[in-house]
């Protein structure tokens, strides 16, 4: 069946109140959470920066439904046997309920760790390689790898979850997408348009085939923001002040840090969230939405409202938009 989940924007909320955001949903209807590792927020007016492993430790805890990260990169800040051992530990913690969302990263995140920025081909290459020492740590066996970027002397890990865990990939352009069907468990992509979402999924679709696994038994999470509030003055608003990366219509993977995006922001018009961020006060409206990249082939939808009136908005999609999905 369809699921919507939260996704827990860590660089606005602060962890404590994030955790309240979440079982207030799943009270209401919403099942699993996406997690964002950030190191640190888009623009400042956000906030925040907690750590991602350390609060879905928490998570687990006081919540029942699956959770993971939205993404982890395992290429820069940290490296992917530090990566598999966390996810190992969370999965042993909470059986069947943790996954491990992994992507190649953007500098905003990143750039703690000094050195050059590579291009995006490197990147990928760098995500090849830490995934497959993170799937071979989680067999655990004893691995010991040398590759063309990453290093790692003979190491297993002990403390191992009943079930595997499942690794899915963040992804948007093609090669990584086929890549993601071959070699991974399922696929994570941001909200677009249904053009390029139905070719996201045709591409994902191709590499699982050539790879002889069935597509239709791989989970396609998608990532969506909205900005909802009971006017669409005030919608707009936290649209333009809370989330204006959402409205810039261009890569990110290479801006520095939250004071550029801030300069960025001062661009951004109504108009650019089109397309990109549903701005509106309709709740119908909201419904359609979702219903539609359903129909596209998505199996779950994580949702973040930009604004901070979580709590009004998690109550009205719990009684007017969830129920009604189908």
């Amino acid at each position: 069946m369809p699921r919507i989940g939260l996704a827990a924007a860590l660089e606005q909320f602060h962890p404590n109140e994030l955790l309240t955001h979440c079982t207030l949903a799943e009270h209401h209807g919403f099942e699993g959470v996406m997690a964002a590792d950030h190191f640190q927020p888009w623009v400042p007016a956000q906030g925040h920066n907690a750590f991602a492993y350390s609060w879905m430790g928490a998570l687990g805890m006081v919540t029942q439904g699956n959770f993971g990260p939205g993404v982890t990169c395992p290429s820069f800040r940290t490296h992917p046997a530090v990566v598999a051992q966390a996810a190992a530990t969370l999965g042993a913690m909470f059986p069947g309920r943790f996954w491990l969302g992994l992507g190649s990263g953007e500098l905003l995140n990143e750039n703690v760790v000094a050195g050059p920025w590579p291009d995006a081909l490197v990147r990928f290459e760098m995500l090849q390689e830490a995934t497959e020492i993170i799937q071979r740590l989680l067999s655990g066996k004893a691995v010991r790898y040398r590759g063309r970027y990453f290093s790692m002397n003979k190491v297993q890990l002990w403390t191992l979850p009943e079930q595997r865990v499942p690794i899915y990939i963040a992804a948007t352009g093609p090669q990584t997408v086929r890549w993601a069907g071959k070699v991974c468990d399922g696929l994570i992509t941001p909200g677009a348009s249904h053009e390029k979402l139905r070719g996201i999924l045709e591409n994902f679709a191709q590499g699982a085939r050539e790879a002889g696994r069935d597509p239709a038994h791989m989970p396609k999470l998608l990532q969506l923001h909205v900005s909802w509030a009971t006017t669409y003055d005030e919608a707009l608003q936290s649209a333009l002040v809370e989330w204006p990366n959402g409205g810039m219509n261009f890569p990110k993977q290479d801006v520095r840090g939250p004071e550029d995006f801030a300069a960025m922001a001062r661009l951004v018009r109504p108009e650019h969230f089109q397309g990109r961020v549903l701005i509106s006060p309709d709740l119908e409206a909201h419904r359609a939405h979702l219903q539609g990249f359903f129909e596209l082939g998505f199996d779950a939808i994580y949702v973040h409202n930009v604004g901070r009136n979580q709590e009004q908005w998690i109550k009205a999609y719990g009684e007017h938009v969830l129920p009604k999905l189908k």
